[in-house]
């Protein structure tokens, strides 16, 4: 079942009027002014069809802030989601792309702070030991450092576009538990989707103290994990660094429903 996801009305709204507003569960194609932050889950690594001027932040034209906009007609959109964004670089990178009259933000953030990269290298290639040691480590950093890092970018966001709808999209677990999977033994396995649970409950308490929008893509990927039969996502690939991204499939499939189950506001400035 899909997590509620409420509906957000901006706080300048509020200063205007105070009667009663609804969710309608569909999203509006009248947004105007459209910024796309965050990381490699938001720039589309894994799905294909890079964008020349991309480079190394591997910016797909298969990603789901592609497929919302055009799905939507967008007016305007500034893509500047980057493989390998932290908190800190999301920061110093992309908020510049933001400005008052921004009507809609999406972004997906945190797992390259949590280190994801490097636990997951250390599951594939030593021990379970290993592997519950990282994922151990990362979970503490989790429930310790990353809410205030979170904390602080949304702030800064909100400070940027103080009007806009942010909507913050979660992770999808990496694996269905299922017998007789080649890869990962089932401890490597459930380890890592308990990382990512972690992960996605910081960022969702993280939005909902922002007074933010989030997005759990969980459901929409579940039955499509690596080991499902059907996956939505990379296991190893070379080059790499798609590796454990979701494929185009994912993002037309998982990350898009995520994006249109919301009320997404018209605020055309």
């Amino acid at each position: 079942m899909r997590p509620y996801r409420p509906c957000l009305v901006s706080f300048g709204a509020l200063l205007i009027t105070a009667g009663t507003f609804a969710c309608s569960g569909s999203a509006s194609a009248d947004v105007t002014n459209y910024v796309a932050l965050g990381d490699s889950y938001s720039s589309g690594t894994g799905a294909g069809d890079y964008e020349p001027d991309s480079g190394s932040c591997n910016r797909s034209a298969n990603a789901y802030p592609r497929l919302w906009a055009a799905k939507h007609s967008a007016a305007s959109v500034k893509f500047v989601a980057c493989s390998g964004a932290t908190t800190a670089t999301v920061r110093s990178g992309q908020l510049s792309a933001l400005s008052g009259t921004t009507t809609l933000v999406s972004i997906t953030v945190g797992g390259n702070d949590a280190g994801f990269g490097t636990v997951m290298q250390t599951c594939v290639l030593r021990s379970t030991s290993s592997c519950q040691t990282a994922v151990t480590t990362a979970e503490k950093y989790i429930s310790t450092t990353l809410p205030g890092k979170l904390d602080s970018l949304y702030r800064d966001i909100r400070a940027k576009s103080p009007s806009a709808q942010v909507i913050v999209l979660g992770y999808p677990r990496l694996y269905k538990m299922v017998d007789g999977c080649v890869g990962l033994n089932q401890t490597k396995r459930a380890a890592l989707n308990k990382a990512a649970d972690a992960l996605d409950t910081t960022i969702e308490k993280s939005v909902a103290n922002a007074g933010l929008t989030f997005s759990d893509v969980r459901d929409e990927f579940a039955g499509h994990e690596l080991c499902s039969g059907d996956g939505w996502l990379h296991s190893v690939t070379i080059p790499l660094g798609s590796s454990y991204h979701p494929t185009a499939i994912g993002h037309a499939r998982g990350y898009l429903p995520a994006m249109n189950a919301l009320d997404v506001r018209s605020l055309a400035m």
